[in-house]
């Protein structure tokens, strides 16, 4: 074989390197088996499926172990991976958000095992769980941006079925009709900017666009600019930024409870990762351009999202999960400040997102777990039907007052108030002091409205005497059963959150070690 015929070879068949891409293989792997199984699984034991998805999930989270020294990657241009650029990356990046997202997945799995049991197909919803789990597991690992956008899809396609599985339901159908038309328009605008800076620069690995991107030529300048931008509005699209954030509070109350909990965590992940890896890696040298889009965007999403969930009223239906759709949007701009002031100093301000993602991601899931639990005697959600919780579910009350708490940055969530610091620290480390000063306006707006709703958990119920509940003898509780995968759920999310609370070092820190 000559020297030449021994390249190509090379370069044609690649080894793979198993145990790296191993967290995303099995959750596909078990979303395939679950699939089967449910043509041969009868009606009544279809809760095993539900395990069978947990037990997948917690063994894609454990085959994070071995990788967490983070310098492993595969799929690469040549045998040496530290020079030639490779399209999987299980960096310190990449484990955090595969934490992030597989831990969010799990805790859904929980939430949803009384849904399917009562509501939802359960084979359908399994697979389509598992699949977007797989997609959203696969994209912080991507770094080429072919590999992005199939990810960012496996992530999503699967989501606009889950939105709209509530059979009948005419609400769910509209919800999974509006996520679905707004995912299609930022993907087709993504793929559309994607081709464009291919165009420009003839390659798709972010690291070798970054260094393309410096020596586009001339007549090429103005195409590779249209392709930052157009890429950047799809992921803006993906992450809920305001103007591209109308279809949150509509797919939140049509969707079920628990796939709602998941979009605002995992959905959410899934495209402040991509945006990451966009900016950050790929297009470093247009970040004149896209730092102050990007700030602009923060500020516009967080005071519209906080502005909005301050209207809602406590007697309309689904008024809490439409709070919850809201706050997830104000949330959204919190996360991008980082982003937009790694434009300004250096790549160091990512760890900030990292770390407000990690801090969101437990107490929201936790919000929704006990929101889900409520739904169960108040099918219409409205914030209303909290007044009183602590009478009838004091530990319930209790757990939802320190997650919202914790969204509000006040103790004794402590790990939320050092979240809303440290990004506050990087806008103005960035000399973003105008950003600092409307995100401690949003601040201040958002107390209101989670204390307020704190308050109505500790409230006398309406028509009820001092100190006794509605319908309660005698000023005893009422008492009713709590299916046990919720109870676990909101007791996995209340200990993560003390622990933080506790301990945020180690948040900040386990964040700040997880650049690339």
């Amino acid at each position: 074989m000559t020297p030449v015929t021994a390249l190509a070879g090379e370069s044609l068949v690649q080894s793979v390197d198993w145990l790296t891409i191993a967290p995303p293989t099995l959750t596909a792997v078990v979303a395939l088996v679950v699939l089967v199984a449910d043509l041969f699984v009868p009606e009544e034991r279809k809760q095993v499926l539900g395990w069978t998805a947990i037990a997948g999930l917690v063994a894609a989270l454990a085959l994070l172990v071995p990788l967490r020294a983070g310098d492993r990657s595969t799929f690469c241009l040549s045998a040496d991976t530290q020079v030639g650029a490779c399209s999987y990356t299980a960096d310190h990046f990449t484990l955090v958000i595969q934490l992030l997202v597989l831990g969010g997945a799990l805790l859904t799995a929980l939430l949803s095992l009384t849904e399917t049991r009562e509501r939802l197909p359960a084979g359908e919803y399994w697979f389509l769980l598992l699949s977007s789990a797989a997609g959203a597991a696969l994209l912080p690992a991507s770094r080429d941006l072919a590999t992005l956008v199939v990810a960012l899809e496996v992530a999503s396609l699967p989501a606009f079925a889950l939105v709209g599985l509530k059979r009948g339901d005419r609400m769910s159908g509209e919800a999974a009709l509006k996520f679905f038309l707004s995912s299609v328009t930022a993907t087709a605008v993504t793929l559309l900017g994607v081709s464009f800076v291919y165009a420009a620069t003839g390659t798709l690995h972010l690291t070798e666009l970054a260094q393309s991107l410096d020596d586009v030529p001339g007549q090429l300048q103005t195409l590779a600019e249209a392709g930052v931008a157009l890429t950047l509005v799809g992921f803006a699209f993906k992450t809920a930024a305001v103007p591209f954030h109308f279809w949150v509070p509509d797919t939140y109350v049509g969707a079920p409870l628990p796939v709602a909990a998941y979009l605002s965590v995992v959905g959410k992940a899934v495209g402040f990762t991509g945006l990451i890896l966009v900016t950050v890696v790929a297009f470093p040298s247009y970040a004149d351009v896209w730092g102050p889009a990007l700030a602009a965007l923060a500020a516009l999403t967080m005071t519209v999202g906080n502005v909005a969930a301050l209207r809602q009223l406590s007697t309309r239906a689904w008024s809490a999960v439409r709070l919850l759709a809201w706050s997830s949007v104000a949330q959204a701009g919190y996360l991008l400040v980082p982003i937009a002031a790694a434009a300004y100093s250096s790549d160091d301000q990512i760890g900030a997102t990292v770390a407000y993602a990690l801090m969101y991601a437990v107490v929201n899931l936790g919000a929704f777990a006990v929101v889900a639990l409520v739904a169960r005697r108040h099918p219409e959600n409205r914030l209303a039907d909290y007044r009183g919780l602590y009478a009838t579910s004091p530990a319930a009350a209790l757990a939802l007052a320190f997650f919202l708490l914790n969204l509000a940055g006040l103790p004794p969530g402590i790990i939320g108030l050092f979240a809303k610091v440290t990004v506050f620290s990087a806008a103005v480390d960035a000399g973003l002091g105008w950003l600092a000063v409307i995100m401690g306006v949003n601040v201040v707006i958002g107390l209101y409205y989670y204390l307020r709703w704190t308050a109505l958990l500790f409230r006398t119920p309406e028509g009820a005497p001092d100190g006794a509940p509605s319908g309660a003898p005698e000023g005893k509780a009422v008492p009713h059963a709590v299916p046990a995968p919720i109870t676990l759920a909101i007791v996995l999310t209340a200990v993560a959150g003390v622990v933080l609370s506790g301990y945020p070092q180690f948040a900040l820190r386990f964040a700040a070690n997880s650049l690339f």
